[in-house]
């Protein structure tokens, strides 16, 4: 069979042409001619030299008519249909479920019981349990600043967490951002630590509870949680302390941001897209002062051949 029989063979088996999502629809003029090969090379002798005319039989003959076409009216056109993705959040699809699921547990428990803990629990007690959370932290964020070479803030982190651990009553009150020390917090981990040398973000991801992040920054996360339970042992790796310091840290976080996220669904139509482009700011921000540079406003990348707009981010929340 010829190269021109085989494709006609596979086109009229139905076998589909898919490459990468694109799909090609045949025209129905290609599809015509397929069968007339296919038939051609059922009847054709096996001699080829049987296949060619006599010359002096069609001498003075007429050429022959084109064949008909299979169906009436126009062929129909070639169509590519590829589903375009964001760029930055190749998950997207994936993303928006997850999304949607994490504001309905959020709608009917996680702010209804954030909100009540802010109400029953007075401001100094939360202001207290916070530092006490945050001042844990400052063993990661110290280890990632001479990671990054950066020893004159890992001395000062080194600093705080000592002052803090000993006059501020194990970190229940952050003395050391106060006259005479004034030593500002910090956040670092290791998130700041990949992208220090240059690993790059990947896919982003939205994780019911944790929220938006990205492949890289969800490992540095990990590792930043895992580093004072395995570095320091008991108490920190017990489930009865890291389990309700965490229910604890995120409750507090929600309802601090309770006012911020209510002004996103109700001034936003893409809710998701607001969190995204915020959640990209807030790291852009983090990642400008790390090496060093000013601060620029994070513009969203947009799809293929969508105009272009002017970007409009949020409000930044401010730290505690």
């Amino acid at each position: 069979m010829s190269l021109a029989g085989m494709t006609s063979a596979i086109l009229l088996a139905g076998a589909p042409i898919n490459n990468g999502g694109i799909t090609l629809e045949i025209p129905a003029e290609l599809l015509a001619q397929a069968k007339r090969d296919q038939e051609a090379a059922r009847t054709s002798p096996a001699d080829p030299a049987q296949t060619q005319p006599d010359p002096a039989q069609t001498a003075g003959q007429a050429p022959p008519a084109p064949p008909a076409q299979a169906t009436e009216g126009e062929p129909e056109e070639v169509t590519v249909s590829a589903s375009q993705k964001t760029p930055g959040d190749p998950l997207e699809s994936f993303n928006l479920k997850t999304f949607e699921i994490a504001q309905a547990v959020d709608d009917a428990v996680v702010a209804p019981v954030s909100l009540t803990f802010a109400k029953v629990v007075p401001t100094p007690v939360r202001d207290g349990l916070g530092n006490f959370l945050f001042n844990l932290k400052e063993p990661t964020v110290f280890v990632n600043y001479v990671l990054q070479h950066k020893i004159g803030k890992a001395a000062e982190t080194f600093a705080r967490f000592l002052i803090n651990t000993t006059i501020g009553v194990g970190g229940l009150f952050d003395i050391a951002k106060r006259k005479p020390f004034r030593l500002p917090r910090r956040p670092n981990g290791f998130g700041n630590t990949f992208a220090f040398y240059g690993v790059k973000s990947g896919p982003f991801l939205f994780v019911p509870i944790l929220g938006p992040t990205t492949l890289r920054d969800l490992i540095g996360y990990t590792m930043d949680q895992l580093l004072l339970p395995t570095t320091v042992g008991p108490p920190f790796n017990r489930i009865e302390f890291s389990l309700p310091a965490a229910a604890a840290r995120t409750l507090d976080h929600r309802a601090y941001v309770d006012d911020e996220l209510r002004k996103l669904r109700t001034g936003l139509k893409d809710f998701y897209s607001a969190r995204r482009d915020l959640y990209f700011q807030l790291r852009q921000d983090e990642l400008d002062d790390l090496h060093g540079r000013p601060r620029h406003l994070y513009v969203p990348p947009v799809k293929k051949g969508a105009p272009a707009v002017e970007p409009q981010p949020p409000a930044k929340p401010e730290q505690k």
